[in-house]
């Protein structure tokens, strides 16, 4: 019994800080996801379950992200999801975006901010470009893959054209990676797409590396719950 005990007091919030409980979503704000490069909306599954399972209202919308470039991508599919009715009544609208994703909808709201926008967390998104795009983005086999958006993703492409956010913001990025190859293309620690260093804004305030590869990140438990915790509370719990 005095084993049990010590067990039970050794898996508590206070010593076991994984198992404290997300805060419920307050009425009405809405997520809106934004996928990665050659993703779908598959990718970001577990994400949307794990938010609406603590009550936000989500919206995991797939655009295609090989067929056009930036500038399009956001006025073409993100400006018009944006104008559904739901979501222009909701009391805020937060995203969440992985890699690409973070790029559109930073190119979005160069030019419109919507009186609603909440908070934003972007996982392992290239704000200041990708060295790997510098080094391959002009192979042949890249842009058939990647499409003109991954084209426009180098360090001196348009991530560092788009300035600022202006907004509150968060950033999560890795620091595994699972392709040495890309990895020897990119200076200090990476995700094998991105380079820590190239992950966050000149007005980031919070910005949290974790032991994840660019293609997990928005399916790790750890980065779930600290994206939960940030769209709530406005801080990480790491």
């Amino acid at each position: 019994m005095r084993l049990l005990r010590v067990l039970l007091l050794w898996l508590s919030p206070a010593v076991f800080p994984l198992a404290t409980a997300t805060p419920s979503a307050p009425p009405n704000e809405h997520v809106v996801l934004l996928h990665g490069l050659c993703r779908t909306t598959r990718s970001m599954e577990k994400m949307e379950q794990a938010l609406r399972d603590v009550g936000y209202i989500v919206h995991n919308s797939s655009y295609p992200t090989r067929e056009k470039t930036i500038d399009r991508l956001a006025e073409e599919h993100l400006a018009p999801l944006l104008e559904r009715e739901e979501l222009k009544r909701a009391k805020k609208v937060h995203f969440v975006t992985h890699s690409l994703g973070g790029i559109v909808l930073r190119q979005h709201l160069k030019d419109h901010t919507p009186p609603n926008l909440g908070r934003i967390v972007m996982l392992g998104p290239p704000n200041g470009g990708s060295d790997l795009v510098d080094k391959i983005g002009h192979w042949r086999l890249f842009c058939a893959i990647n499409g003109p958006a991954g084209s426009q993703l180098g360090t001196e492409g348009l991530p560092p054209e788009l300035g600022p956010l202006g907004h509150d913001h968060a950033v999560i990025a890795g620091r595994a990676s699972i392709n040495w190859i890309n990895s020897c293309m990119i200076p200090g620690p990476d995700d094998g797409k991105v380079a820590v260093s190239k992950t966050g804004l000149p007005d980031t305030t919070h910005h949290l590396t974790l032991f994840v590869t660019h293609p997990y990140l928005m399916k790790n438990r750890r980065v779930i719950r600290n994206v939960k915790h940030y769209l709530h509370s406005g801080d990480f719990v790491q």
